[in-house]
């Protein structure tokens, strides 16, 4: 089966092709940064990583890009209510600038914590007005947008397959539900590209005005052409971006270039927790320091929140956590029983297991084939933790499958494949358990293995001596 991925756009399971052959094209919709993402955004940024991954497992050179949203994203996602910046800049006392500033400067070192893989480019909507300027004056050119009193706006009548990603139809949208009702649109469904407003703190002048400032929409159709061109391969971002960012999108982009914006549009579902919406007045919108204020790693949440499909509910409870960790660490095990095997401590056939391998490889990537369905690929690894247990492995089928968890982490990359050695106060410690338990002095020996356990290392007393592993 050749890699297929659930199309936002068509509704359905499409086998995936990019325009150029061995390369694709990709934009993710990224954070605006007004205040550290939580959880539920980081579900999103992972599975984009996680698509990313797995396409370049397949061979594919991914050229990624990422937006940072520094202006214009207002409280109501649409055309009015306070800039998300403006407004936490007045709750800290601070300048938007500096607030994008700090909030970006978290997100990079979150990104980091939890091992994603770098993309091509971060634009940041405040550097690319000139770009956007160009997209606006092309469809004022073309006839799909209007000036109004300063404010520049889309005729979403002008593009008569406005709705085909959300299937909102035009002339079933209420005015009032989520779209401004303003005196001075032509329709009501009409979105802004450019917004006037003196008090607005982030303004350029440019020929609509000196007070203007960018509408969400035109900022991400201005940077994916700016760093990828005018036709994209895979557009991703959450459920929520679907209606109204991403349709409006995909009106301004196509009205002005002619052409499809993304072959392929790719959406992952909220993130629940506890079983419900996640909200500030709850105080259920946990952060990386929240999730480490409860002894829980980056990893252990890159684990949890990738090990579900994208498309699938996910609830996040600190007991569904604990679960991903414990499971994360049963595959690290893995990895330190397949490298004992490896050095003779396994079947004596050394091409004993062989077969089990061929089997793990070949359910792990029909698993991410299948729209990328991690929760199908995984027992593709459980299952050689099983053999492993049984003593299954000889030493080249073990080498084998350490290969074959390599390659799985460079999708997953949560796993600890790479080989470490103990600081010199651990070994020190293990040395004098072992030195306890042949003296008989069992009560010093529990002791050590306990603070040994306080420290994150579990031994496991084995007929070839002690092995450890972390926790």
């Amino acid at each position: 089966m050749s890699f297929h991925v659930h199309n936002s756009l068509t509704r359905r399971l499409e086998p995936f092709a990019s325009l150029e052959p061995g390369v694709v094209r990709m934009y993710n919709c990224g954070p605006t940064v007004y205040n550290r993402p939580h959880v539920g955004n980081y579900r999103a940024f992972l599975f984009a990583d996680t698509l990313r991954r797995w396409l370049e497992y397949r061979g594919y050179r991914v050229e990624q890009v990422m937006n940072i949203t520094d202006v214009g994203h207002l409280t109501d996602d649409g055309d009015e209510g306070e800039d998300k910046l403006e407004k936490q800049a007045k709750k800290e006392k601070l300048d938007p600038w500096e607030i994008s500033r700090k909030v970006a400067a978290q997100f990079f070192a979150d990104l980091g914590a939890l091992g994603v893989t770098p993309a091509k480019a971060y634009p940041k909507a405040s550097e690319h007005i000139p770009e956007m300027v160009e997209i606006i004056e092309g469809l004022l050119a073309k006839g799909h947008a209007y000036e109004a009193h300063g404010n520049v706006y889309f005729d979403v009548k002008s593009f008569p397959s406005y709705g085909k990603l959300s299937g909102n139809r035009v002339d079933e949208l209420d005015a009032g539900a989520r779209i401004a009702v303003r005196e001075d649109k032509r329709n009501p469904e009409d979105f802004a590209l450019w917004k006037s407003d003196p008090a607005h703190i982030m303004k350029w002048d440019t020929r609509f005005g000196p007070h203007g400032f960018p509408g969400w929409h035109i900022e991400c159709s201005a940077m994916a052409r700016k760093h990828l061109g005018d036709r994209l391969d895979i557009h991703t971002g959450g459920e929520d971006n679907i209606f109204p960012h991403h349709e409006c999108e995909i009106a301004q982009t196509e009205s002005f270039t002619g052409q499809p914006f993304a072959s392929y549009w790719m959406h992952s579902k909220f993130l629940q927790v506890d079983g419900g919406k996640m909200s500030k007045s709850l105080g259920n919108t946990y952060t990386l320091d929240d999730v480490a204020a409860k002894s829980y790693t980056p990893r252990q949440l890159r684990f949890a929140l990738i090990r579900g499909h994208y498309r699938a509910p996910l609830n996040f409870t600190w007991d569904a956590m604990k679960d991903a960790a414990s499971s994360l660490e049963n595959l690290d095990d893995l990895v330190l029983r397949l490298r004992r095997a490896a050095k003779g401590e396994g079947a004596a056939d050394a091409q004993a297991g062989m077969e089990l391998v061929v089997a793990a490889r070949r359910e792990f990537e029909a698993g991410m084939d299948d729209d990328l369905n991690v929760s199908r690929a995984l027992p593709g690894l459980s299952g050689l933790r099983a053999a492993a247990l049984e003593g299954k492995f000889g030493a080249a089928a073990a080498e084998q499958a350490l290969a074959f968890v390599a390659d799985a982490n460079r999708v997953l990359g949560c796993i600890a494949v790479d080989e470490e050695l103990l600081p010199a106060d651990i070994e020190a410690l293990i040395e004098r358990r072992q030195a306890a338990r042949k003296a008989r002095d069992f009560k010093e020996s529990d002791r050590i293995r306990d603070e040994l356990l306080a420290k994150g290392i579990v031994l496991e007393d084995t007929p070839k001596g002690v092995v450890w592993r972390k926790k």
